[in-house]
């Protein structure tokens, strides 16, 4: 796994954050995916300072996984320049890491996992 990552993005709509989810989570580049919202944003464009209602998405992965869910969250978001960072776990449950782990790891064919957990 080389170390879990919490990844962040912003988006503009619950429905894309949903859809940026769901895509990381079936293709197993994320164990899960919580979205947090509406949230305020308040930040700096194009020398403006503007406000946005957004939806946070705080995406538990892998840093073996970071690039394709940097390059699958890019592909799929609207903004020009989205959100996207990652910060290492330095710590968390053996259980919850193992679990991340296996949820991350591309499928061996022919094989599924019969324990289910909730990432909260």
């Amino acid at each position: 796994m080389k170390g879990p990552y919490q990844t962040l993005t912003t988006t503009p709509s619950r429905t894309t954050a949903r859809r940026i989810a769901r895509v990381l989570v079936d293709r197993r580049l994320a164990a899960c995916v919580q979205i947090v919202g509406p949230i305020e944003s308040i930040y700096r464009w194009q020398g403006r300072v503007e406000t946005a209602r957004e939806w946070l998405c705080l995406i538990k992965t892998s840093r073996a996984r970071f690039r394709e869910v940097n390059a699958t969250i890019a592909g799929l978001h609207p903004y020009d320049t989205p959100e996207i960072v990652a910060l290492p776990v330095s710590a968390g449950s053996r259980r919850y890491l193992d679990w991340l782990a296996e949820s991350v790891r591309p499928p061996k064919t022919g094989t599924r996992s019969a324990r289910r957990t909730s990432c909260r």
